[in-house]
């Protein structure tokens, strides 16, 4: 996978490709990044400007991925639990 491009560098390319100047083709193969690189790039600055309703923003998304780790972490920690509770409550029936 290669390496992100940084904030500012697609900052910079969404503002190219709203100009109008060029196609957006153009401006991507320039750039030296694919077309549907640079669409997604402006739907999700879209998203994140509030234009696009039906886009998760950049914070949402980041939310999103936090509460999912969350949830693994609590899914995991609620099984252990689970174990204890059978081990401990098998000990305590089973006669010495």
């Amino acid at each position: 996978m290669p390496a992100p491009h940084p904030p500012e560098f697609r900052r910079r390319a969404v503002e190219l490709a709203r100009l109008g100047e060029q196609p957006v083709a153009a401006i991507a193969k320039d750039l030296g990044i694919s077309e549907s690189c640079l669409r997604n790039w402006m739907a999700q600055a879209d998203a994140d400007d509030g234009n696009d309703t039906d886009r998760l923003t950049s914070k949402e998304r980041a939310e999103l991925a936090e509460l999912r780790k969350d949830k693994r972490r609590l899914e995991v920690e609620n099984e252990i639990l689970k174990r204890a509770a059978a081990y401990f409550a098998r000990e305590n029936v089973l006669p010495k």
